[in-house]
């Protein structure tokens, strides 16, 4: 066998094993730290994501179908109906998560759940806030990396739309980031 079949052959059984382990890889538990700040105020909480099961090609196929076609709402009506697959806890509130999805990542792992209603809207009936109509979803995109804490960020009253290249595109009804920090496996 010649070097490059040997290299083929190699790459794709990397491939082959890689897609295993993600599709082998829940029920798993994350923790985090989540922290926002606006001005002079912070606020710093503790986060657990537990999923139990990791959403299909046809899974993720249908929310994507549904934001294209009706937007947040047709999403949250989805995500509803669906059974729950883990639960999002921040602080002391957990909400069921509806979809979780997982993807590989040049670092590590890519992971986004979604709940069916939003867990709160920061921000919610001060001066100037938004009205809340339409921000019926939360959602949480981090990434766990292979050699040490991850990062992301948690909408935790969302409208999802989608890009022209089919990623969600996120209005997050706060007027600051939720950050998620020191997200590691919990073992």
């Amino acid at each position: 066998m010649n070097s490059m079949t040997s290299q083929g052959l190699l790459i794709a059984a990397g491939a082959v094993v890689a897609a295993i382990g993600l599709s082998a890889a829940a029920p798993e538990t994350f923790t985090a730290t989540a922290t926002v700040k606006k001005g002079g105020a912070s606020a710093t909480a503790p986060v657990t994501v537990s999923v139990m099961k990791y959403a299909t090609d046809a899974e993720r196929t249908a929310a994507s179908n549904a934001i294209k076609q009706g937007g947040t709402k047709a999403l949250q009506t989805l995500l509803a109906a669906k059974p729950e697959v883990g639960v999002l806890q921040l602080g002391e509130r957990r909400t069921p998560i509806k979809l979780a999805i997982e993807r590989a990542s040049g670092g590590g792992r890519l992971i986004t759940v979604l709940t069916s209603e939003p867990i709160l809207r920061l921000g919610e009936g001060i001066p100037e806030s938004k009205p809340v109509t339409g921000y019926d979803v939360a959602l949480a995109t981090f990434e766990v990396q292979s050699n040490g804490p991850g990062v992301g960020d948690l909408s935790p009253a969302a409208k999802v739309t989608m890009d022209d290249k089919g990623a969600f595109v996120v209005d997050d009804y706060g007027q600051a980031v939720v950050w998620l920090n020191n997200i590691a496996v919990k073992k």
